[in-house]
């Protein structure tokens, strides 16, 4: 038995996979307490993160009678302990399985004191997100039931979830709900302990659970698509509506089940009222959720309005499925729903064993190559390494066998790979046109690997309207290979942003021509009736036509903008809750919404929803504007350190400004929570990771900064980044960084930091060249130049003398001969050394040879070789060849 100061260990009474709960006596006071303990001598980050949050959240709960108190969060050695009141009971789960005699009153009654506390946590604004009977916790000699566990909950109203391995879901995967497994294209709210409420319930009046499975992703897909069996068919003695209520609970939608805990609690009462005297207690029904109204404004999740929309696109992911490669195409303005729309294809992916993975391109990060590719592969390898290590060990051996010596080639352009298939050795040196063969040739090996019917791959790239040429000439690899039998490839763009000369439209046409299949949907605004149904759906009420004629006006139907408007309407007071108490005197409904048209007809909100946004924005306190609009700087994907640095806090203090922004919904967090130093007691809970919830607001804080102060902002975010990236990772971030300071070119006078931005340029134009991305290379150049003085060629010699070397070469690469010719030119022109012609006489040479121009090449090479001081003879013979060479080699040397 463990041994912890100051604790008398009376009993081990519980183990899981990470902890064992004792139950135990205090020394101080001989209080008996229940100590939790954390089982690993050296437990993980995670793991520690969740004690610290179960033991805050508990703590925050003190008041109410239905959760156990928490008295201490303790190390003991390298590990954590919570001591919590000991009520004398056990779970309901040891109850279960100990077949104690429960009568069905008294389940009733567990349910309704369940369903009560539940209620309380959620007026917290607390979502428990792992309500199962081992965390129920009843006493039956005094009747007391207590909620425990609060390790996962979130005091976040909604939380996004991405995809992840069924096998590393938070939460207890028997009791999940649908939207908990991240597959359901759904955010999850304090609906999901209803959800897992009712499979608890399920399982206390049946004896078993509504779907069983050893296997954790047949398992998702039971709580995603298959409807469970009715409890009073496998118990017939229960009662109809008892049976109706635990199937109202689990039903897959959210907006389906109870909305609120008093709405349930209602119905439980009423049942229990009924069973005293009656016989036929099976037959016992009536109607359900006469009393379930919330008073919280919640706007349903589901998609209106775009039934054949989704229809088409799970049709397609089937032909996918079944072997035939496909891209999907999803056009529409900027809030109509294309990326909801896209999402829908989680529940299908779920029963293939498909992957979905995902980029966005972002409108000030076009130099940047593949940016969104390097992101959705990012999202492909952190999957990955969720699987078991059996799994793990089969993808290294695939990616390893189809990549060969290449690895590199990959990891160069993926480093997130380097994570499966381990450190490989370096790429073998070739020239610009080999390199990028290669490159296409190991990217369509490794594409291979993913793209079978046994595990489709889908990938989706949002708003191509801003795609960079190098990732257009990558789809135009990958889908026309005709190996890559299961890739579904879905691109959303605004066709209101291109026309026909756009190199998007350009790519597809080229693409129709090889025989690709290319479908497309194009979104359109709601309809009257589509906004009108989901008026009434959230106000709960039937008659809302005239509110849904002053939306559909304000907004055109756009859905993004139908969301933030009603939101706003509810922020201003303008859509309000009536309660009975208030009403007693009123002809006005007893409860629920009521709005005055004319009242808001008289505050003219704006029809246009950037600054609709940018008024919410003002809302906020100063400083979350402010790190919000440093953030807009940054992109739509943003990370606290990086902030933190152009903020000019600690990471901290910069995540404490931000979490109003976050409280509000306009960001979203897109990793885990973590703990802002070791210290486990006085460290703050921080989430590193977070993205913008859609482009308008990310436009709006943007636009929050004065148009004349904007390059000013991006210089100081382009010093601050330099300033704090080490000299080993100034490589890896230095797209990010040039970005600012090419943004604010015209502002920087001093000529000693304008060389410092020009070298920066140039890494960034050779890491693009690396990655065969010639066209954000020549920016990136050229860029370089434009930072130089006329006289470059004298205070800047070699720094000049590169930048022009390599854009010759990409004018070469790109297949651009006449401004090669003349960059050459003015190399030859500007050179100090003869040596210093060699590699654009090099670059000349090849340039012929691509063109067939075969005797200009070898002219070029003969005057180049006499430049060196080396006469090639008329006639030669082997041994003229083998002195000629190691002449040349001597004359060139290192260059």
């Amino acid at each position: 038995m463990i041994n912890i100061p100051n604790y008398q260990i009376t009993q081990q009474i519980y183990e899981s996979t990470n902890s064992k709960v004792f139950r135990a006596l205090r020394d101080e006071d001989n209080q008996a307490v229940i100590l939790k303990v954390l089982k690993e001598d050296y437990p993980t980050p995670a793991e520690l993160i969740r004690y610290r949050q179960e033991y805050d959240i508990t703590r925050r709960l003190a008041d109410l009678e239905g959760i156990v108190k928490a008295y201490s969060l303790e190390k003991h050695q390298n590990t954590l302990v919570i001591c919590l009141e000991d009520l004398g009971g056990k779970s309901l789960k040891m109850w279960l399985d100990e077949q104690h005699p429960f009568t069905l009153n008294e389940l009733l009654t567990l349910a309704r004191n369940a369903t009560e506390i539940l209620g309380q946590i959620h007026q917290q604004n607390i979502i428990h997100k792992d309500i199962n009977p081992a965390n129920l916790i009843f006493n039956p000699t005094t009747g007391v039931l207590k909620i425990i566990d609060f390790g996962i909950s979130t005091q976040f109203s909604k939380q996004h979830l991405t995809l992840k391995n069924p096998d590393g879901l938070e939460g207890t995967l028997a009791y999940m709900s649908p939207e908990q497994t991240g597959r359901m294209n759904r955010a999850l709210d304090y609906h999901t302990d209803f959800y897992s409420l009712g499979v608890t319930f399920y399982e206390l009046f049946t004896g078993k659970l509504p779907f069983e499975s050893k296997d954790a992703m047949e398992l998702v897909h039971c709580h995603i698509a298959k409807q469970p069996v009715s409890p009073n068919q496998i118990n017939p003695e229960l009662p109809i509506a008892l049976s109706n209520i635990i199937i109202k609970l689990l039903e897959k939608t959210a907006e389906a089940r109870y909305q609120s805990a008093w709405g349930l609690k209602a119905d439980l009462e009423k049942l229990q009222e009924n069973l005293p005297g009656r016989k036929d207690l099976a037959g016992l029904d009536f109607e359900l959720a006469q009393h379930d109204i919330s008073d919280r404004f919640q706007i349903p999740q589901k998609l209106y309005g775009r039934e054949s929309e989704i229809e088409t696109l799970q049709s397609a992911f089937e032909r996918v499925a079944s072997g035939k490669a496909e891209i999907m195409l999803v056009a529409g303005y900027s809030g109509i729903g294309k990326s909801v729309l896209v999402k829908e294809i989680y529940k299908s992916l779920t029963e293939k064993q498909g992957y979905f993975i995902s980029g966005k391109f972002e409108q000030f990060q076009r130099n940047i190559p593949y940016s969104a590719i390097v992101n959705a592969f990012k999202e492909l390898a952190q999957q990955l390494l969720t699987e078991s290590e059996t799994q793990l060990a089969q993808w290294k051996e695939k990616l390893l066998t189809a990549l060969g010596f290449n690895g590199q080639v990959i990891i160069d352009v993926l480093p997130e790979i380097e994570l499966i298939i381990g450190k490989q050795p370096p790429a073998l040196q070739l020239g610009p046109t080999e390199s990028q063969n290669r490159f296409h040739l190991v990217f369509q090996n490794f594409m291979r690997v993913f793209c079978q019917p046994e595990h489709p791959l889908v990938i989706f790239l949002d708003d191509l309207q801003w795609v960079d040429s190098a990732t257009l000439k990558l789809l135009e690899l990958i889908t026309t290979d005709k190996n890559d039998t299961a890739l579904f490839l879905i691109g959303a763009y605004r066709d209101n942003e291109i026309d026909p000369t756009h190199p998007l439209i350009i790519t597809l046409d080229k693409l129709r021509e090889e025989n690709v299949t290319i479908n497309q949907i194009t979104l359109k605004p709601l309809t009257f009736e589509h906004v009108n149904q989901l008026i009434a759906e959230s106000l709960h009420q039937n008659v809302v036509g005239s509110l849904t004629n002053l939306v559909m006006r304000k907004t055109g139907g756009n859905p993004f903008f139908v969301n933030q408007f009603l939101h706003t309407l509810y922020e201003e007071d303008l859509l309000t809750f009536q309660t009975s108490e208030v009403s007693k005197t009123s002809e006005v409904l007893a409860f629920g919404w009521t709005w005055d048209i004319n009242q808001i007809e008289t505050l003219n909100i704006t029809d246009n929803v950037v600054e609709l946004m940018i008024g919410k924005l003002k809302k906020l306190p100063e400083s979350a504007q402010q790190v919000l609009c440093l953030a807009a700087c940054v992109g739509n994907h943003f990370d606290l350190d990086t902030l933190s640095v152009i903020y000019e806090k600690s990471a901290s203090n910069t995540f404490q400004d931000l979490m109003p922004v976050l409280t509000e919904e306009l960001i979203l967090p897109q990793s885990e929570l973590e703990m802002s130093s070791s210290d486990i007691h006085n460290s703050h809970f921080i989430i590193h990771h977070l993205q913008f919830l859609h482009d308008r607001i990310q436009q709006a804080a943007y636009a929050l900064i004065d148009n004349e102060q904007k390059q000013t902002v991006h210089l100081q975010i382009g010093r601050l980044l330099l300033k704090n990236t080490p000299a080993d990772a100034l490589e890896e971030k230095v797209f990010d960084i040039v970005g600012h300071f090419n943004h604010s070119i015209e502002l920087l006078n001093n000529q000693v930091e304008r060389l410092e931005i020009a070298q920066l340029n140039l890494m960034a134009g050779q890491k693009a060249k690396v990655a065969t991305a010639y066209d954000a290379a020549a920016k990136y150049f050229k860029q370089g130049l434009n930072y130089l003085t006329n006289d470059g060629w004298q205070s800047g010699y070699d720094l000049t003398l590169s930048l022009y070397i390599h854009k010759v070469e990409i004018a070469y690469l790109n297949g651009n001969f006449e401004q090669m010719n003349e960059l050459a030119q003015i190399v030859l022109q500007h050179a100090k050394i003869e040596l210093d012609k060699i590699k654009v006489y090099e670059i000349k040479i090849q340039a012929c040879i691509a063109q067939g121009q075969l005797q200009e090449a070898v002219q070029i090479a003969l005057t180049t070789l006499k430049l060196l001081g080396i006469n090639f003879p008329k006639k030669t013979n082997a041994l003229d060849l083998y002195w000629l060479r190691k002449r040349t080699q001597f004359a060139i040397g290192n260059r």
